[in-house]
């Protein structure tokens, strides 16, 4: 019984938190609008809840948010199969290593955002347009992640497992890569928030569909509740895609050390 409390205690009380800073959070959002005294500069938060309830009744709101988690996951998941593979095939090799060490590092610093005239160009403003940004903007820090995981492995449990007669290839899944996995988990994390962020801004300034583009609308309409509507909707979506990136990490690595030192 005094197990399930303690439980129960370490449970509540982040979420008690949570939910005092959102209160003081809309407090402080209700007083800025009341002290601006412009709804066009910073509506109230009567008038943004209004405003999403109102987009919650139409059909096409709910349209572009499937569209906007469609293409995120998508490039996600795109994303992640050809970073993982670029990160082993750099990690396990001293000679690629050093051979793309300074092309890596060249095109990590590189935001998304600048090749986007370019792919709107020959993409257009299309699904697959934001798809190739969001692979363009994650790959590499996927990459990079996963190579930096797979050097990380103990030299000893490879030769170890060579000394067994493992081949390459059994080395590679046996051994590298549940070493490596806590680095590609984390790298998958932080990388979800990211894949939303490309898919609004293809939308925002690339007239891709989605939320992106219903959102510069509303900027170019002067539906100040609308915008700030459709932020609130980003951010929900935002919480849910990291909360179901965390929860898909945990479950996949409960066997590691690492995410046992918690339970």
């Amino acid at each position: 019984m005094q197990a399930s409390e303690l439980t129960l205690q370490k449970v509540a009380s982040p979420m008690l938190y949570g939910i005092v800073g959102v209160v003081l959070l809309l407090v402080a959002w209700q007083w800025g609008s009341a002290a601006v005294g412009s709804e066009t500069a910073l509506p109230s938060v009567p008038s943004v809840v209004l405003a999403l309830g109102t987009l919650a009744l139409e059909t096409t709101f709910w349209g572009e948010v499937a569209v906007t988690f469609g293409i995120a996951l998508l490039g996600w998941g795109i994303a992640a199969i050809v970073g993982v593979l670029l990160g082993v095939f750099v990690g396990t090799s001293v000679t690629v290593r050093a051979a793309t060490r300074v092309v890596l590092e060249f095109l990590r610093p590189i935001p998304a955002i600048v090749i986007l005239p370019l792919v709107m160009l020959i993409l257009g403003p299309t699904p697959e347009m934001s798809v190739f940004l969001i692979v363009f903007g994650v790959t590499l820090p996927i990459a990079a992640q996963t190579a930096a995981g797979v050097e990380s492995v103990d030299p000893v449990m490879r030769n170890t497992a060579r000394s067994f007669g493992m081949r390459p290839a059994e080395v590679l899944w046996s051994v590298v890569l549940p070493g490596a996995s806590p680095y590609i988990g984390t790298a998958m994390r932080v990388a979800a928030p990211i894949t939303l962020i490309l898919t609004v801004v293809a939308g925002m300034l690339g007239g891709a569909p989605g939320i992106g583009s219903s959102l510069s609308i509303a900027q170019l309409a002067g539906r100040t509740e609308d915008i700030f509507a459709y932020v609130l909707v980003l951010g929900m979506m935002g919480l849910l895609l990291q909360a179901a990136a965390v929860r898909t990490e945990r479950r996949l690595l409960h066997w590691h050390s690492s995410y046992r030192k918690g339970e």
